[in-house]
C-alpha cells in the first residue's frame, strides 16, 4: 500500500502573512495614541520579524513615547489588535486545497505560545483545512528538533516510521527553524525567500520559492514527487534542488519568532490535536 504523502507548514509569514497583520497593528497604535505615522518604520525594525520578545518591543515603545499604560496593558492591547488583521489570504487556501484534492495530507508546525498560535489557527480558518498541528510550548520542542516534526506527522495520521520522511515536505520561511529543521529530519523542503538573499552555509533548501502558492505548485508538480529518490538527502543539489543563481538572498535573523517557555505548562487535548474532518474539494 502506498504511504500518504504529508505536505508541513510553518505558521507565521508562511501560511499566514503575521508581518504585514503587525505592521497594521502598529498604524493602529500610532493612530490611537496620535504619535506620528513615520514611525512606522521604527515598529518594524524593532519588531524584528517577529523574533523580539513582545516585551522588549513594547517596553521600548512605552519609553519611547512616555506612555503611562502598564506594559500589560500594551500586551493585551497588541494580542487583541494583531490578531484582529491576521487572516489567511485567499490564495494560500486555494493551494491547500489544490494540495488535498492531489492526495496530500496537510499539516501546521509551529513555534511559539499555544494559546496565541492556536487562536490564529482558529481565527483564519485554517483549522478545517489540516489534518494537524503542533506548536513548540505544549510539544516541549521546538524547531529545528525533529521530534517536532516527528509529533506532527503522528497528529496528522502518519506515523514516522519505516520511511516516513520520504513522503514528507516542509514549507517555511524561517532557515534555521523551518529549512535547517527539514535537514536534521531528513524532509525535503521549499524555502519561502520573500526577497532575502539565502546565507546559511551548512545547508539548503530543495526548492524555493517566493511565496506560499508557488511552493506548493512546486511540491505538486516535483518529477515523480512525492518520495521518487526516498534515499536522497534533504536539501541535495539533485532532482529538486534550486540551483544556487535561483535562491533569492537572504538576511540573517535571530531564532525563535517567539520566545518558548522552559517549562511549558499542561495544556489540554484540544489544543495538540485535530478532530475536525478532512474538508472535500474545493467547491469554487
Amino acid at each position: 500500500m502506498q504511504r500518504m504523502p504529508l505536505l508541513l507548514f510553518d505558521l507565521d509569514n508562511t501560511l499566514l502573512p503575521r508581518d504585514a497583520a503587525f505592521r497594521a497593528w502598529a498604524q493602529d497604535f500610532l493612530d490611537e495614541h496620535r504619535l506620528p505615522a513615520g514611525d512606522l518604520s521604527w515598529f518594524a525594525a524593532i519588531d524584528g520579524g517577529g523574533y523580539v520578545p513582545r516585551s522588549t518591543v513594547l517596553g521600548a515603545a512605552k519609553r519611547r513615547y512616555g506612555l503611562d499604560h502598564s506594559l500589560e496593558f500594551l500586551l493585551a492591547h497588541y494580542r487583541r489588535g494583531i490578531n484582529s488583521h491576521i487572516h489567511c489570504p485567499a490564495a494560500h487556501i486555494q493551494a491547500l486545497h489544490s494540495a488535498r484534492a492531489a492526495g496530500w495530507t496537510l499539516g501546521i508546525v509551529s513555534n511559539g505560545n499555544t494559546r496565541a498560535q492556536l487562536e490564529k489557527i482558529r481565527r483564519t480558518g485554517l483549522a478545517p483545512l489540516v489534518d494537524g498541528w503542533v506548536i513548540s510550548e505544549e510539544a516541549r520542542c521546538v524547531k529545528p528538533d525533529p521530534q517536532i516534526f516527528e509529533i506532527a506527522a503522528e497528529r496528522c495520521g502518519v506515523p514516522p516510521t519505516h520511511e516516513w520522511t520520504s513522503h514528507t515536505w516542509m514549507v517555511g520561511d524561517h532557515a534555521p527553524a523551518d529549512i535547517a529543521g527539514a535537514e536534521v529530519t531528513g524532509l525535503r523542503s521549499v524555502w519561502l525567500h520573500h526577497g532575502r538573499p539565502w546565507a546559511e552555509d551548512g545547508y539548503r533548501p530543495t526548492l524555493s520559492a517566493a511565496g506560499l502558492p508557488e511552493a506548493v505548485g512546486l511540491v505538486l508538480t516535483a518529477r515523480n514527487a512525492p518520495g521518487s529518490r526516498p534515499h536522497q538527502r534533504p536539501g541535495s543539489r539533485g532532482t529538486f534542488a534550486t540551483p544556487a543563481s535561483s535562491l533569492a538572498p537572504r538576511t540573517s535573523v535571530a531564532d525563535g519568532r517567539h520566545p518558548v517557555s522552559a517549562a511549558a505548562a499542561s495544556f489540554p487535548q484540544q489544543y495538540a490535536t485535530l478532530s475536525t474532518a478532512r474538508p472535500a474539494a474545493p467547491t469554487g
